[in-house]
């Protein structure tokens, strides 16, 4: 009964969230649901507790990334940089290659260690500006923004900063740069597949007459730049870009060696001391400072071009960003709650019955991953409780601890954007889509690269290869 319950939990969430219902409401519903018809008893506390205090320190710790992120996408807009930068691409790679030009994009930022929230805020403008000028449909875009910023360069590729590759080091003793050959012929296996898949769909859509927009359908959320604007020198344009990656990657070494593993600060002698963990607030703080200078050097190179609009544009902007973590908060909380609950209990030992030490690592992580929303929360709960028994069989099969870390890396960013998923509605937010127009293709990206989990461990088992 237990056990079903979560999975109740879960594919109510999922549907509510498909149908385009406020994942905000919907999301305490679903686990205070389940906690209520596991004790009535508990569901004060647990929402109080639990369910809140891992929303709040979502809220907290993530808001600023996500206004801050917002904020810089919505400058790239209005000073028609979106504009200038497509174009040249356009005029580089055709028309033809624009899925390959915004997935290559978001591929650089987010190994650059831009967050994936971030890149989504950020390229959506060029995004959305590169397809209309190629006449691609707009339901394609959030497919195209998830292969490049949600796949290979999270997990896959070796040396990747983004969290989910950084987790598994903690437990298996190993580096972000684990098992290179590995990781990049997983890379390339979703690039390829993933960009096929994209391209069957762009043709598909040409041969049926539709283009950007379908007749009689209303697009939200479109770019607010003018047609007859100017166009910008295109390395003007794409310099706020750079200095987001590489202020990101200077902050993160600077912060430490400036603060030391804790900062303290006294205002006031005699009272209590603020302190702050650096080590865990590095990437955020790094993160925040990078973005404030793309800010401002979109400013810097275009203030005539958006002070007009700078005080609506800003004030839309933070409302979506807002509402976009908002939406991954609740999604976080519900994972807290649902990993409490006893259900959670039997399906980690259940998976963890399978005999394969690659096979039970990946399944166990991707599974856990996809009933969370979340594939850091997933991994973080799978390798807590079965790090150990993943280690013990991997020794007794031989098998290296970087081929358990780049499997275990990359089945968290396998199942782990399913409906409910955080980064999934932020997306579909900000690109004005809904569930029932995009999730499709990006489901077909889910299942792409949950393949590749598959094919690096067929590689490694036919090869040897780490």
């Amino acid at each position: 009964m237990s056990l079903l319950l979560v999975l109740a939990a879960l594919a109510f969430l999922m549907l509510v969230a498909y149908r385009g219902y406020s994942v905000i409401l919907f999301a305490p519903v679903a686990a205070l649901g389940a906690v209520l018809l596991t004790d009535p008893a508990h569901v004060a506390p647990v929402y109080s507790e639990l369910f809140m205090d891992k929303m709040v320190v979502f809220v907290k710790n993530y808001f600023p990334v996500f206004m801050l992120g917002a904020v810089f996408g919505k400058l790239i807009e209005l000073s028609g940089f979106s504009r200038s930068i497509v174009s040249s691409v356009i005029g580089l790679v055709g028309a033809g290659r624009a899925m390959a030009a915004i997935v290559i994009v978001c591929a650089l930022l987010t190994y650059g260690g831009v967050s994936l929230f971030v890149v989504v805020f950020a390229v959506y403008p060029f995004a959305s500006e590169l397809f209309r000028q190629s006449d691609i449909p707009k339901r394609l875009i959030p497919g195209t923004i998830a292969l490049g910023a949600f796949s290979f360069t999270m997990d896959s590729l070796p040396g990747t900063p983004q969290i989910q590759n950084i987790i598994p080091s903690s437990f298996f003793g190993t580096n972000a740069y684990a098992a290179p050959v590995l990781g990049t012929l997983g890379a390339v296996f979703i690039f390829i597949v993933g960009l096929s898949y994209l391209d069957w769909l762009r043709r598909r859509a040409a041969r049926a007459g539709e283009g950007y927009a379908k007749p009689g359908q209303k697009l939200v959320n479109e770019p607010d730049t003018a047609a007859d604007q100017p166009l910008a020198n295109p390395w003007i344009a794409i310099a706020p870009l750079f200095v987001v990656g590489i202020a990101n990657k200077l902050f993160t070494s600077w912060i430490p060696a400036f603060y030391g593993p804790k900062a303290s600060v006294v205002f006031v002698e005699g009272k209590a001391p603020v302190v702050a963990d650096v080590t865990k607030a590095v990437g955020i703080w790094a993160v925040e400072a990078a973005l404030l200078l793309g800010i401002l050097c979109v400013l810097l190179f275009a203030w005539r071009r958006v002070a007009e609009k700078f005080g609506e544009g800003s004030k839309s902007a933070v409302g979506g960003a807002l509402l976009a973590s908002m939406n991954t908060a609740s999604e976080y909380g519900f994972g807290a709650v649902i990993a409490a609950l006893p259900g959670f209990l039997f399906i980690s030992q259940a998976l963890a019955a399978i005999p394969n030490p690659l096979v039970n690592e990946a399944i166990s992580i991707t599974a856990l991953a996809g009933i969370t929303g979340s594939a850091s929360g997933g991994m973080s709960i799978a390798l807590a409780a079965m790090a150990q028994s993943f280690i013990e069989n991997a020794n007794a099969a031989g098998i290296p601890m970087e081929v358990l870390h780049r499997v275990a890396s990359m089945a968290s960013g396998g199942m782990d954007t399913l409906p409910h998923n955080g980064a999934v509605i932020t997306l579909l937010a900000v690109t004005g889509l809904t569930h029932r127009e995009s999730y499709k293709d990006i489901f077909a990206v889910t299942l792409i690269k949950t393949a590749a989990v598959f094919f690096v461990i067929g590689v490694y088992y036919l090869t040897g290869w780490v």
